[in-house]
């Protein structure tokens, strides 16, 4: 994989995992809801006017775009695995944003993901 393709892909991977931290901080503001008959409709109004959620979808439409090119240019077989780095970067941002736990399984889970990643980019 040329640095190029790398970098479309690896950008895509970024743009899609800033997605779901701005969709995280944008349910996070609006806090714990049902969905109900009652309540769908002003939930679903609180939920699309968050402005993190909106730049969430903006990541992804963004993301998706970044990463048709980079499938023009790698094989799927060799892209799709790289989503996987999100998870890596969206466990450490997790923890530091929003607090969240990083146990010692969810850490050996992440070194086999960079192994495998590794792995498949060599290849």
């Amino acid at each position: 994989m040329n640095p190029i393709s790398f970098l479309c892909i690896l950008i895509g991977v970024l743009l899609n995992a800033g997605a779901q931290l701005l969709l995280k901080a944008g349910v996070n503001a609006v806090g714990h809801f049902e969905f109900t008959r009652a309540n769908v409709l002003p939930v679903g109004l609180k939920i699309a006017t968050q402005w993190p959620i909106i730049g969430g979808l903006a990541c992804y439409v963004v993301s998706v775009a970044v990463w048709i090119i980079g499938l023009s240019r790698v094989d799927v077989s060799i892209a799709y695995p790289m989503l996987s780095l999100g998870y890596v970067v969206n466990a450490f941002a997790a923890w530091y944003l929003f607090g969240e736990v990083l146990s010692m399984q969810r850490l050996i889970g992440i070194g086999i993901i960079l192994i495998g990643v590794a792995v498949l980019a060599r290849g």
